[in-house]
């Protein structure tokens, strides 16, 4: 009953997230797994990814409809968030089998929870950059480019903060607005998640199906509402409401991990 009971509030957790912000369900599942049932970090980061495809695909159908969803400008991210996805998930498994390996994963993926959670909650406000069509230093599809590289190897590697760092991304340096951004980076983050998910279990030996699936279904559900409500509230209030969920979320696993 407790590992069902883990498994269902990380996955609605992961769900709100990725419906309010587009951020990865592995900055929720995997550290929740990881902390509270003792799951390995690799395979924890492929249940998280496994989790985030059908969350991140219905939150992208959610914003698409509300013409929140800018794939043309996206495009270019697109394709190296997937090649480097596949590279990512592949240094990771070597990374996990050397000494430290699994606790340098353990603890980074907490510290970025609390880390991420807090500046949503310091500065909610929007971020000013100059576009990069106006510095006129470097082409927005070559930007789009090398951003997508460090993302994707970030979802590959880490499982977490690929969505978050795809979120500033556009809505920082690619100049997208704030809902448009979050479409965008849930639209992207479907394929990730699927090339992901399938690099870890291929990789790797498949996870604990009863486990995978109470994850699979409480992000989906989590994902679905968090949509709705985040097309009809402020982008403030959206940041805010996401930073509380991680910080909460940051100081039970810290909490965990001591006790």
């Amino acid at each position: 009953m407790y590992e069902i009971l883990i498994c269902i509030l990380a996955g609605l957790l992961a769900g709100v997230g990725t419906g309010f912000a587009g951020l990865s369900a592995a900055v929720f599942i995997a550290p929740m797994l990881i902390s509270f049932l003792g799951v390995e970090s690799y395979s924890a980061v492929g249940i998280a990814l496994a989790s985030d495809i059908l969350a991140s695909a219905v939150s992208a159908f959610t914003y698409a409809k509300h013409g929140n969803v800018d794939m043309k400008r996206g495009f270019p991210m697109l394709i190296s968030v997937l090649f480097a996805t596949v590279v990512g998930s592949i240094i990771a498994y070597k990374f996990v089998s050397i000494p430290f390996g699994e606790t340098f994963m353990s603890v980074w993926l907490i510290s970025g929870i609390l880390f991420m959670g807090l500046r949503f909650l310091i500065r909610p406000g929007e971020d000013r950059m100059p576009h990069p069509r106006e510095n006129g230093k470097i082409p927005e599809p070559v930007l789009a480019l090398l951003c997508g590289l460090f993302v994707g190897f970030i979802c590959g590697f880490q499982g977490t903060g690929g969505g978050l760092w795809m979120l500033f991304a556009l809505n920082i340096l690619l100049r997208f607005e704030y809902r448009k951004a979050v479409g965008t980076s849930v639209s992207i983050m479907t394929l990730t998640a699927l090339i992901g998910a399938f690099g870890h279990f291929f990789i790797h030996e498949m996870p604990d199906l009863l486990m995978l699936s109470l994850c699979v279904v409480s992000t989906l559900i989590g994902a679905q509402g968090a949509a709705l409500i985040a097309n009809r509230i402020s982008p403030k209030l959206l940041k805010r409401l996401t930073g509380a969920l991680m910080v909460a979320a940051g100081i039970g696993m810290v909490l965990a991990k001591l006790f």
